[in-house]
């Protein structure tokens, strides 16, 4: 598996490098996001370790520019510790956050839990219902024809509840189903998925009729 590490700070990068190199990872390390970009696109890694406090463009920025062209995971690794920054994290496609400082052991056990989904097998099964249309082998859903512009995880929920029609899933489950067992996010990030899915499926967002919450208990798709 190769690894990618993009921070500035030698003393991370050194540490992170060496642990990962012990799991069997080949590493790759860049201190900024230039860098970054190059040596992704040049050795197309399995995942991203980011830091979002780079010189000249963010981390922010990086996974902005990947998510147009890729859904290689991405695990943000930041000082940064406010929810707003954890919430953009996610909303702008990254597979998890984590703080600094953090356990080296706790980040490897993170990363393998996401390249354990990553790399499942994919259902086949194309979904359409009504305008939308949703097809796991490109990853790639439609709205009245038009593309959607859906992070990687966002396209992996409406999918799971598009294919799970009238039925409603709790929070609990539906990071159980779309993020697995062992992921390390909170509830908190299904809601933040299912407000931006409703910005790109629904006419009305704020009064959703095809995304909907059912009070107490969870969300499920209806049609």
């Amino acid at each position: 598996m190769k690894l990618l590490i993009i921070d500035d700070e030698p003393t991370i990068v050194e540490t992170v490098e060496t642990k990962f190199r012990k799991e069997g990872f080949t590493t790759f390390t860049a201190d900024s996001a230039e860098e970054g970009m190059r040596l992704f696109r040049r050795i197309k890694p399995d995942l991203v370790i980011l830091d979002i406090m780079l010189p000249q463009r963010s981390g922010f920025d990086f996974c902005r520019a990947v998510r147009k062209e890729s859904s290689t995971p991405i695990i943000f690794v930041s000082a940064r510790a406010d929810e707003a920054d954890r919430v953009q994290g996610l909303e702008l496609g990254a597979d998890d956050y984590v703080v600094k400082p953090f356990n080296l052991s706790e980040l490897a056990a993170r990363v393998k839990a996401i390249l354990r989904r990553s790399t499942g097998e994919p259902v086949q099964e194309i979904v359409e219902r009504g305008n939308l249309k949703i097809d796991p082998r490109s990853h790639e859903a439609w709205l009245d024809g038009e593309v959607l512009d859906l992070s990687p995880k966002e396209f992996a929920l409406l999918y799971f509840l598009s294919r799970n029609i009238g039925q409603v899933f709790s929070r609990e489950t539906l990071l159980d189903r779309v993020w697995g067992r062992d992921a390390f996010v909170s509830a908190r990030t299904v809601d933040v998925h299912v407000r931006w899915l409703r910005t790109r499926i629904e006419k009305d967002p704020n009064n959703p009729v095809r995304l909907t919450t059912v009070r107490g208990v969870g969300y499920k798709f209806s049609g």
